[in-house]
């Protein structure tokens, strides 16, 4: 073979390793033998679910309040490392003619009595990140159903652990992301199944959510002092749900690689030592983390988190597809492919047409999802919780579990989801470095067509 020939394909071989040397690999470990997928998977339906609470604080007490309205669904036990909330809860169940719970508190293990407690079908975790996976993975073994509210686990090994449990007991262990329930996005998602935007070529989403005023809320400054600790997008949950059912991930599409980059803590340091009244030298947070996705079928991402300035809350919410765009904030709206034949010249902006306010209400009203109701979506605000998104989420985890279902999000959602913590973090610590995204269902990713709703 010509010399020059064989030093060309030696350099295009050499490039090509570098390349694939450049993207840092994460390993996924075998299904255990014996160990089934999760995919799909229903469990017995139960008549009443008797849901067991651990964590009153912020969002505990308020998921008693909601799950008491529906009639599937019973609380069973409560429970709180502080005796007055929990006291506070009875007390709330009391006045209301509820039937008596079991009531757990005052000592650090407390919460595994709603766990092994025979009169609990559901335990709901409403605790600190860091208790998350473990109070989970306890109440699978002891034969409960799991809901986790956000995120479910913080690291690879945790995922990794509550799906080995949920395979293994054939329990289901969803993450309670309430975002994909808000209405915009739910509408959104049945536009897009419909085809409307055309063919889906990139999403975004984001938590901006400047939180001065709610930092003294959380129990022993958890949260502050989680983001002093940890560098990433530590709270990614809420940004990527909502996109992630639009491109059906793990159904028909999966998450391939990421990069994160992120700005210093320029704020951090100053908030943390405002708060705490203790010097700060390191904050690891930063105040502005972005983390860019490329999915297997050539799909992008952009996912962000910044609770460390003063911008307005929002989560981006954006669809971008081939015909089509939707996004949420700061206003709602949708742009579709014209097709009037409107001529522009070269310079003009902005002729594209914009739905809006009313426009685009009757819009969304023509494509129909198979929860939005008008009674159901006046019965979901009235009960409340952010907006009535909360109701809708307690809701139909009660559905499923009532009527032997699918649940609306699977383990491998909550693991998808979760994931973006570490592995932007070890972007991070790279240099801002590709890294390879885990497939969690280990190689079914592609065997369900598309997100749907379960109904009886």
């Amino acid at each position: 073979m010509n010399r020059f020939i064989v030093a060309v394909i030696s350099v295009l071989l050499f490039v090509s390793s570098c390349a694939t040397d450049k993207i840092i690999r994460v390993d996924v470990p075998a299904r255990p033998a014996g160990q089934e997928s999760a995919l799909g998977m229903t469990a017995d339906p139960i008549d009443t679910v008797r849901v067991g609470f651990i964590g009153l604080g912020m969002r505990g007490h308020d998921a008693v309040r909601r799950i008491r309205r529906i009639p599937e669904a019973r609380v069973a036990a409560i429970c709180d490392i502080e005796t007055d909330r929990a006291q506070r809860t009875e007390k709330y169940l009391a006045d209301r003619g509820c039937p008596k719970a079991e009531v757990y508190s005052g000592e650090a293990d407390s919460w595994k009595k709603v766990c092994e407690s025979e009169n609990v079908d559901l335990v709901y975790i409403c605790t600190d990140w860091k208790t998350h996976t473990p109070m989970a993975l306890y109440a699978m073994e002891c034969g409960k159903h799991v809901a986790i509210e956000v995120p479910a686990a913080t690291t690879l090994e945790e995922i990794w652990a509550l799906i080995d449990m949920s395979e293994k007991t054939r329990k289901h262990c969803m993450m309670l992301e309430n975002c994909v329930y808000d209405f915009f996005e739910m509408k959104t998602l049945a536009m897009a199944q419909a085809g409307a935007f055309g063919e889906v070529v990139h999403v975004e989403g984001a938590y901006h959510h400047c939180l001065d005023p709610y930092w003294r809320e959380y129990w022993d400054s958890w949260r502050l002092e989680y983001n002093k600790e940890n560098r990433g997008d530590v709270y990614p949950t809420h940004g990527i749900g909502p996109v992630c059912q639009v491109l059906n991930i793990h159904r028909g599409d999966r998450m391939k690689t990421l990069v994160s980059m992120d700005t210093k803590p320029f704020n951090g340091p100053k908030i943390y030592e405002k708060i705490t009244g203790t010097p700060c030298p390191e904050f690891k947070n930063a105040d502005q983390t972005n983390t860019l996705i490329r999915t297997e079928n050539g799909k992008t991402m952009l996912i962000q988190h910044d609770v460390l300035t003063p911008r307005p809350y929002d989560r981006l919410y954006q669809v971008v597809g081939t015909d089509g765009y939707a996004g949420k904030y700061p206003l709602e709206i949708c742009c579709l492919r014209d097709t009037t034949g409107l001529e522009a010249g070269y310079d003009a902006l902005g002729v594209e047409k914009i739905y809006s306010g009313e426009e685009l209400a009757a819009l969304q009203a023509g494509f129909d999802h198979p929860l939005m109701t008008p009674e159901f979506v006046e019965a979901a605000r009235k009960v409340g919780g952010h907006g009535g998104m909360d109701f809708i989420m307690d809701y139909r985890l009660i559905y499923c579990l009532h009527h032997g279902l699918p649940l609306d999000m699977d383990v491998y959602d909550l693991a998808e989801w979760c994931c973006i913590s570490d592995l932007s973090r070890i972007s991070l610590a790279n240099g801002s470095m590709p890294v390879e995204v885990p497939d969690f269902t280990r190689g079914e990713w592609n065997k369900t067509d598309g997100f749907k709703y379960a109904f009886k």
